[in-house]
């Protein structure tokens, strides 16, 4: 049997060539363009991923030498503990460290980190160490995602998709809303369920009011719908910060909608698409605002998290790590990035990867946006500072993942966070109502 420095040496390989197969479609041009502030050029990911590693070597293999003063300052991300650092608005404007650098330089960490892997046997803080290299390649899947991310805003349909895109999935007929009784709730991830990130525990009881979900996510041709009934122009439907941004912003539709000759389009990584064709499917690039009031108009309103977590994982007796129970997530029951399918199912896919409640792709296709403020919860201790502590303010939790996120890197706990303003996250929402 492996043991746990083994084991993580292969993921470890398994995980860093994957950011690589991301990025080999790309041209050089493409690795440097920054398109807007909310994004980083893919160039930057390759090497902040791997600045991740070195900060680790630099602070527990002896004799250390730091690759590149320059690199530490252009690679670190938001670690003050770490030093200086290059604004996150202006990682596009420089042409140094090359892409060719960048590279060089990843597959030197990667080197050093092997050997490091292969000399932990006998290292006092061996087990710290384990720990932070998970965290690592944790980090490293957050980082896939973003760049997936990024270059739909770079590119989208311009990108060459690797790999065959896999033939549609079955998929029936999910309306309505189910009910779900309140009282008390333990929300969070249990200490014995293996890795998880710090947000998500300690594990707390909590009590629910009886609420109803929907069984499935809001589709393009339900929010077609919000659009043509004026939606964007009413701001009776909107939050005050939200109906600001909508007027600032000019939006009219969610990110990658495209009107032309009349008709609503969506720009995806496979083409334009009439809206009407894709009516079916779940909407995405919404940000909280937008699902916010697309929520009103229907009279209903986002679930909170926890409301969220316990349609997705209760089964009257226990919370489980699936909404189809403990086994790990397969092609069969959700649509996550090894699908390689770069794109949303229809709903109502997935049928064995429904909760007990009875809701639909709760795991995979797309983050879904919820009510709850990110906060810690109570009794919270972090792992590593400035990872997920430092962004307790100013941001609505998402749950779920996206047809990007990594088979391995999600569960039903898992808490994901942006700013409710945010649409190039690849993100949806269902509603809910208080009964």
């Amino acid at each position: 049997m492996l043991n746990k420095a083994e084991t993580l040496k292969t993921t470890y390989k398994s995980v860093r060539g994957q950011t690589m197969q991301i990025v080999k479609p790309l041209e050089i041009e493409d690795y440097v363009i920054q398109t807007a502030p909310f994004m980083s050029p893919p160039r930057w990911h390759i090497g902040h991923t791997s600045w991740f590693f070195e900060m680790l070597l630099k602070e527990y293999q002896p004799n250390y030498q730091v690759y590149s003063e320059d690199y530490l300052f252009y690679f670190n991300s938001y670690y003050d503990k770490f030093g200086m650092r290059i604004e996150r608005a202006r990682r596009g404007t420089k042409s140094r460290p090359t892409v060719r650098e960048t590279v060089v330089y990843r597959n030197h960490i990667d080197e050093l980190m092997l050997k490091f892997l292969d000399q932990l046997a006998n290292h006092p803080k061996r087990n710290d160490i384990l720990e932070l290299i998970q965290l690592g390649l944790e980090h490293e899947m957050q980082h896939q995602e973003l760049l997936v991310y990024d270059i739909k805003h770079l590119l989208c349909d311009i990108y060459q998709v690797p790999g065959n895109r896999p033939p549609l999935v079955e998929h029936q007929k999910v309306t309505g809303m189910t009910e779900i009784e309140g009282g008390l709730f333990w929300l969070g991830c249990k200490e014995t369920s293996g890795f998880a990130f710090d947000n998500e525990r300690p594990r707390h009881q909590i009590y629910l009011q009886d609420f109803a979900i929907d069984r499935a996510m809001v589709s393009s041709g339900e929010f077609l719908e919000f659009i043509l009934a004026g939606g964007y122009q009413d701001p009776s439907w909107w939050y005050a910060e939200g109906w600001n941004i909508v007027n600032q912003e000019k939006w009219q539709a969610p990110l990658y909608w495209e009107f032309i000759d009349n008709t609503w389009y969506i720009r995806d990584f496979h083409g334009l698409h009439k809206v009407l064709g894709k009516a079916n499917y779940p909407v995405s690039h919404v940000s909280f605002h937008e699902a916010s009031a697309f929520a009103k108009w229907v009279g209903k309103r986002l679930p909170s998290e926890a409301e969220w977590e316990k349609a997705a994982c209760f089964d009257q007796k226990e919370n489980q790590l699936f909404p189809w129970g403990n086994t790990l997530p397969d092609s069969t029951k959700a649509n996550l990035f090894e699908d390689n399918r770069w794109d949303v199912t229809p709903i109502g896919a997935f049928l064995s990867g429904a909760s007990f409640y009875g809701c639909h792709q709760m795991i995979g296709d797309l983050w879904e946006w919820t009510t709850s403020d990110y906060v810690p919860y109570p009794g919270f201790k972090p792992y590593f500072n400035e990872y997920t502590d430092k962004w307790f303010v100013s941001q609505k939790v998402l749950r779920g993942g996206s047809y990007a996120t990594p088979q391995n890197h999600i569960r039903t706990t898992y808490r994901n966070y942006f700013y409710p303003q945010e649409r190039w996250v690849l993100a949806g929402f269902r509603c809910a109502k208080t009964l």
